[in-house]
């Protein structure tokens, strides 16, 4: 459906009341004191969005904040990958006109917004600073350490890393101000944002990058102790730990255990997470049946060699050619095609929810 413009927020700024946040039952909004006494305020404006980063999540943490009418600039390395990564938002847009999500009008107008520059200074301009670099420690210290000469309070610094904030402050003279948000690839089309704060981590700035992030269309989720990995990532590698030891024992092939997972889990997934559907199965069965199989449940800390060897070897996947499948004579694109086509799916399933309302 394309986007009623008399229904959506102010296209210039968000403004956010943090005091009346969704989410006040863990924060009170007292606010910390700063190592130079005072107190952090969170913006009462968004003027503009830095994203630090433009790969694979940046530039569509970018799409984003522009779809839904903010400002943003885009820091990246040099002018080649900028200019690359606007055209890959361009050709995502097309396909959101072509399904109905926005209008033409509405794709020109999120280009419009988003410039692109490799000045990190320019993201002293920014209300809300998003980090979406590689999860290098030497990149990511680099960038921190710029951040925290250019962007000062009440600036909410939110890195995408998917680690815990408490790992990558160290060179920030105002953790305060960092929090995690981690958006999952594609953030255009994938509506979760985990929502972590540090030890250090104001306590008005969870309730209101919650509520910048629903007024752009996403589902952020706040969690509650920082852990490696938060929770979508605990939940897929250990899905990918047993999946990888099946198929490293013998017990079933690859196309085997790919096929139970779509069928099943997949199905049921998207309406019932693992604990709701562990409660509606009936807790007594599903504690019961975890007694008997948890014991022989894979529980090595390191991956499987076997799939180390392929690494090694170069078997990356479909780039050269082989993983664990052949990519040979099997079309990747075309499954990545399906992929985002089901992702779309769900964003048009969404809108209708909310349209609803």
């Amino acid at each position: 459906m394309v986007a009623d413009d008399s229904n959506v927020h102010d296209r210039n700024c968000l403004r956010r009341t943090h005091s009346s946040s969704r989410f006040p039952d863990r924060f009170d909004g007292a606010g910390r004191s700063t190592p130079g006494g005072g107190t952090l305020t969170v913006p009462d404006d968004i003027e503009t969005v830095a994203v630090i980063g433009n790969g694979n999540v940046g530039h569509g943490m970018a799409q984003v904040f522009a779809t839904a009418g903010t400002p943003v600039v885009m820091i990246g390395r040099n002018e080649d990958s900028l200019a690359e990564a606007i055209d890959r938002i361009d050709r995502s847009l097309e396909q959101f006109v072509g399904r109905g999500v926005v209008s033409e009008g509405e794709h020109a107008e999120a280009l419009d917004r988003i410039r692109t520059t490799t000045d990190m200074g320019e993201a002293a301009g920014a209300e809300l600073v998003l980090e979406a670099v590689p999860a290098d420690r030497e990149i990511q210290n680099e960038v921190y350490a710029q951040l925290d000469d250019i962007c000062e309070p009440p600036t909410v610094i939110g890195s995408g890393s998917g680690q815990p904030v408490s790992d990558l402050v160290g060179p920030f003279s105002n953790p305060q101000q960092v929090v995690a948000t981690h958006f999952w690839y594609p953030p255009q089309l994938i509506p979760l944002v985990e929502v972590c704060a540090g030890p250090e981590t104001d306590d008005d700035v969870v309730p209101w990058v919650c509520d910048v992030l629903s007024d752009v269309g996403k589902e952020p989720v706040v969690i509650d102790q920082e852990i490696p990995g938060f929770i979508g990532n605990r939940l897929q590698f250990a899905m990918l730990r047993e999946a990888w030891s099946l198929w490293t024992s013998g017990v079933a092939s690859a196309e085997a255990i790919d096929a139970v997972t779509r069928l099943s889990l997949g199905r049921r997934l998207a309406v019932t997470g693992p604990i709701e559907s562990a409660d509606v199965a009936g807790l007594e069965t599903m504690y019961s049946f975890a007694k008997y199989l948890q014991p022989d449940l894979d529980a090595d800390p390191n991956p499987p060699e076997a799939v180390g060897d392929l690494v090694e070897s170069g078997h990356d996947g479909p780039s050269s050619g082989q993983g664990i499948y052949d990519w040979t004579d099997r079309d990747a694109d075309a499954l990545l095609e399906a992929r985002e086509a089901e992702l779309f799916r769900h964003l048009l399933r969404d809108e209708d929810v909310t349209g609803s309302d």
